[in-house]
């Protein structure tokens, strides 16, 4: 077994870690795991319909990144809207939390913003005497290790060709590396669910039996379910696929269309039962995309992996380069 979070470590270069995407996104390196072999190859994500079986259907996640970062209008506080509530109310992340104890108050946007509760996770909720226009003012919330400030590019960049649904504070960055010319010639469908602040929540715990990952919600159109029941091998795009196909109800084997929310958590030893094969991109070390990754995939196989990764200097996490597991 595999529950020790130390087990799910890996060193990582600094300089290895893609601060802008590359200037056209088709043009990511691909690493290729074999997992019956546990052979690697070292291909151009280009290659990728190469590897597609006869009758492969392709899963992507259509989410859409919401601009949902603000500043508060005298630039003290940092605070990304993350969830909508009713009655006007937003669940939102804060920096730095001594700004925003219960009852204060503040401008973010011309509208005049409340803290009215600190959640269990150090988040606030947030009432507002007036409407936040986060189209307008907000900006793109890029990951933590990106250490730059979003700028215009990323308004295009850090978004799929194909989102859709606005909900997400993080991209499902397997996709990013599609053009439409290229998902034109593929047979594929899409899902839904939201990436929430939990994607980049670490793991505190060195057993992670203990972890609990944060509630996502999720959609499966009618369409999509029937498509995955005919197909005769699906390839989910992203671990964000992963969770969606892996949580989601079916009956007598069949997937059912349907809307719903996951908090599952995959690691070793538990198993991906629902998933033939998988393109995502490099994670963060100890965290549970890794995990996942690692259920999918076997924990040493992926580590081998991601050493040899860094000895060919591919490209890290949400701008970086990809991998696919068959």
């Amino acid at each position: 077994m595999s529950s020790r979070l130390a087990d799910y470590d890996y060193e990582l270069p600094e300089g290895l870690i893609a601060q802008r995407p590359l200037a056209r996104r088709q043009d990511s390196r691909m690493m290729v795991l074999h997992r019956a072999s546990q052979q690697i190859e070292h291909r151009a994500f280009a290659e990728l319909p190469n590897f597609l079986a006869p009758g492969e259907l392709l899963v992507l996640n259509d989410t859409k990144v919401i601009t949902a970062r603000m500043f508060s209008d005298d630039g003290a506080v940092e605070l990304l809207f993350h969830e909508r509530l009713p009655e006007g109310r937003w669940r939102s992340l804060v920096k730095p939390g001594r700004k925003m104890r219960v009852g204060a108050c503040l401008q973010v946007g011309g509208v005049p913003v409340a803290v009215e509760r600190i959640c269990e996770d150090g988040s606030r909720i947030l009432s507002m005497d007036g409407e936040l226009k986060l189209d307008h003012s907000g900006v793109v919330p890029l990951p933590p290790y990106i250490r730059r400030a979003s700028d215009a590019g990323d308004v295009e960049r850090y978004q799929t060709v194909f989102a859709q649904v606005p909900g997400a504070v993080a991209a499902p960055t397997a996709g990013l590396h599609f053009t439409p010319e290229m998902l034109n010639e593929l047979p594929h469908v899409f899902v839904t669910l939201h990436v929430g602040t939990g994607t980049f929540a670490p793991v505190k715990s060195d057993d992670l039996t203990e972890h609990r990952m944060h509630e996502e919600r999720f959609w499966i159109s009618e369409k999509a379910a029937q498509a995955m029941n005919q197909a005769g091998s699906v390839l989910a795009v992203g671990t964000t696929t992963v969770r969606v196909l892996e949580a989601a109800q079916r009956r007598e084997g069949k997937l059912l269309p349907q809307e719903g929310a996951t908090s599952l958590f995959l690691y070793p030893p538990q198993q991906v039962r629902y998933v033939d094969h998988l393109l995502t991109n490099f994670h963060l070390p100890r965290s549970t995309l890794l995990m996942l990754v690692s259920a999918f995939a076997g924990r040493k196989f992926v580590l081998r992996a991601y050493a040899e990764a860094v000895n060919e200097r591919y490209r890290f996490y949400s701008y970086g380069d990809c991998m696919l597991i068959l």
